[in-house]
């Protein structure tokens, strides 16, 4: 079984000015001389942790963490204002261009698998290869299964707690509903729909319980982040045009990629990644039998370490 490696603290930290009124963190850690990677946290409006360093050695990669627009330590925060699919792929073009990498390697988990694959799509002979963790293609009908008619059936205790601050007359359309709480003037009404948006996400991401990752989940600056953000571009329908990764897939060819996915993952079910690798011959799928959705869980650290070694090999062994 695969650890994470150890703590490691960043070389430099910096912050992306945009024009149009954004502050985006993004930091390096590891070796100068090492692969260039970039990480991509999910949510959408998740952040990223010291924990996403820890995938990587060291001592072969040149890790860079961003904090998308709105995230983290990002600013403003939980802002909605030119947050879209489109500006999240112009912010990682300016910081790799900033950075002076020709190429780098993808990484990107949940949502961070989405804006993974949209980028390499647009920008393909910038991206050395994809490692992709519980992939979610953005399509309505994976919005849906989270929010209208699949996750619930599995977890309905959960789905009743994550219902409550919404009444009975608007529960047809659970994202409209928080998103509308959420974007509203009553403070009391928009933390309550945040804590109730953040407790599902944590609640069914495990196979097992987690009282760790609930408590992190329960932080109102990731809530409130997290939740706005998410139902924001759920709403706009990820800012994709329907099925838009599957179809512009033809774009990845001659890109390797390796997904690592929980069998029994209720976020983003295993038939996201099944589908994805029917029109993307060159990826490789990594099943985690006794996994969830969550990067916290063993198995699935487990994956994302050996994929990270995996990739470093088939890159600095490639003809």
């Amino acid at each position: 079984m695969q650890l994470l490696y150890p703590e490691i603290k960043p070389n430099h930290t910096h912050q992306l000015e945009t024009k149009d009124g954004h502050s985006i963190y993004y930091e390096e850690s590891g070796s100068i001389d090492g692969i260039p990677v970039v990480f991509l946290h999910g949510g959408p409006g998740a952040g990223c942790s010291s924990t996403h360093r820890r995938y990587f050695d060291p001592e072969k990669y040149r890790i860079i963490l961003l904090d998308q627009r709105g995230s983290g330590r990002s600013t403003p925060h939980a802002s909605l204002e030119n947050n879209t699919t489109q500006n999240l792929m112009a912010d990682i073009e300016a910081i790799r261009k900033a950075l002076d990498i020709e190429q780098w390697l993808v990484m990107g988990g949940s949502w961070g698998t989405t804006l993974a694959l949209a980028y390499a799509e647009e920008n393909p002979k910038q991206v050395l290869g994809l490692i992709l963790r519980g992939v979610f293609l953005g399509r309505q009908q994976d919005v849906d299964w989270l929010y209208k008619d699949g996750t619930r059936r599995i977890y309905p205790d959960h789905w009743e707690k994550f219902i409550k601050p919404i009444p009975a007359e608007e529960q047809d359309d659970i994202v409209k509903a928080f998103h509308k709480r959420l974007t509203g003037q009553n403070e009391l009404a928009k933390m309550g729909a945040a804590k109730a948006w953040s407790f599902w996400e944590g609640a069914v991401a495990t196979l097992e319980p987690n009282a760790n990752l609930m408590e992190s989940f329960a932080n109102p600056h990731l809530a409130l982040g997290m939740s706005r953000i998410s139902a924001h571009y759920f709403i706009n329908k990820c800012f994709l045009e329907e099925n838009q990764i599957l179809q512009n897939a033809h774009q990845l060819k001659g890109i390797p990629g390796i997904i690592v996915h929980g069998r029994y993952d209720m976020l983003c079910p295993l038939e996201n990644a099944w589908t994805l690798q029917k029109v993307w011959q060159d990826v490789k799928i990594h099943t985690i039998r006794d996994a969830g959705h969550s990067a916290s869980e063993a198995g699935i650290i487990d994956g994302l370490v050996r994929a990270t070694k995996e990739m470093h090999q088939m890159l600095v062994y490639r003809d």
